[in-house]
């Protein structure tokens, strides 16, 4: 597939972006002067893992013939892509991963125009990731990734290779019709007939039942991968590695809200992370069964009595371990990898952002990691026992 690009300035194309990430980024705050490109020195890649795992990746194709897709009902049975990434053995055979592929990133910078080598920088960014490479021995916890809305699964590549060197299998998913473009088999890129819908509501009310029914259908879409990944004849030659017994379900932005979606659907999941999201689906009264949930958001928009309302609501109705964590200095995009494409293309998304790009990718990381670390693996994280001198930024609200 061939899209024909405007040329435009590199602050426009990146700008593309952030108006996925968060349908309230403003003209105003993407104005500003451009920041220097990036130059030779500047890596070509995403940052490094951190555990001490090597890590492999492969690419699923799963349909669910059990559901008609959502958004487009003629496209027949509803359609994911999910790439795994998982604890691989040293050395061996395996190419790098590629980021994304060129036609992914056309359609993702298309809409505001860019220029012309953009797309083939932003899919030639080498992950740290082996195509087929072997998997580690033993068996590891599980933990589903659900993207920000209107984002590909790519943009949380950086985390889940982390996760994966740390001794998790992570499951990415793409989530048919809710992405601006994703490509699927056949040559196809299938774009956000999600976004046309929640634009086409009449009113804000309207739009808010459309994203309520999208988080609802990702937590059909994440049990669905979960069946397939550890049900009977699963669909990844690897699931033999996978505890089905210690599964956790994470996303960004309304992907963090189908993390609690899946919870209350799937008592599989065992614990929940909503990074930066509102709860259009609602946490009810009943809470999630004791099960733990972790907060991590900006503190411009989620802090107690602040503008999205869903937090406090959802903060008292947790009725298990829980913690709402607020980082100083991030954005909404902050804990996907937008800050690395920022840097890696030479633009700035969201110049309200202060905390260097390596600051919002350890955070994400440790907490994140921290999380499933103690709930998943039973080890004890005084990192989420309270505020510490080596993360200043992170403040931990309990109202």
């Amino acid at each position: 597939m061939t899209i024909r690009l405007r040329r435009r300035t590199a602050v426009a194309t990146l700008a593309a972006l952030a108006l996925l990430a968060t349908p309230t980024v403003t003209a105003q705050a993407l104005s500003g002067p451009a920041p220097a490109p990036a130059s030779a020195s500047t890596p070509r890649e995403l940052p490094r893992p951190t555990g001490p795992y090597p890590v492999g990746v492969e690419v699923l194709h799963l349909t669910d013939h059990d559901r008609a897709d959502p958004w487009v009902p003629e496209a027949g049975d509803r359609e994911l892509m999910v790439s795994v990434h998982y604890p691989a053995r040293p050395g061996g055979p395996g190419a790098t991963a590629p980021y994304m592929s060129t036609e992914e990133a056309e359609v993702l910078l298309a809409r505001l125009g860019l220029d012309d080598d953009a797309p083939a920088r932003l899919s030639s960014l080498a992950t740290h990731s082996r195509t087929d490479a072997g998997t580690a021995r033993g068996r590891f916890p599980l933990v589903l990734l659900s993207p920000g809305f209107g984002n590909p699964r790519a943009t949380l590549t950086s985390l889940a290779e982390d996760l994966a060197s740390r001794g998790y299998v992570v499951a990415s998913v793409d989530h048919a019709y809710e992405s601006q473009g994703t490509a699927f088999p056949g040559g196809r890129i299938l774009t956000c007939a999600a976004c046309d819908a929640v634009e086409a509501a009449p009113d804000e009310a309207s739009a808010q039942k459309v994203r309520e029914s999208i988080s609802t259908g990702r937590a059909a879409d994440l049990s669905f991968v979960l069946d397939r990944l550890t049900g009977h004849r699963p669909a990844w030659a690897g699931s033999r590695t996978i505890d089905r017994h210690r599964v956790a379900a994470a996303g960004h932005s309304i992907g963090g809200n189908a993390a609690a979606s899946t919870m209350l659907a799937d008592p599989r999941v065992d614990a929940g992370i909503n990074m930066d999201g509102t709860f259009f689906e609602e946490i009810p009264a009943s809470g999630l069964d004791g099960r733990p949930f972790m907060m991590l958001g900006t503190t411009s928009l989620h802090t107690p009595g602040g503008v999205d309302g869903s937090w406090d609501r959802g903060w008292q109705r947790l009725d298990g371990w829980k913690r709402w964590l607020g980082v100083e200095g991030s954005g909404h995009s902050s804990f996907t990898d937008l800050p690395v494409l920022e840097d890696r293309l030479g633009v700035t998304l969201d110049p309200t952002v202060t905390l260097s790009t390596d600051r919002q990718v350890r955070i994400t990381r440790a907490y994140v990691a921290a999380f499933v670390d103690l709930h998943l693996k039973h080890r004890p994280q005084p990192l989420l026992d309270g505020p510490t001198p080596q993360n200043p930024e992170v403040v931990f609200n309990r109202p």
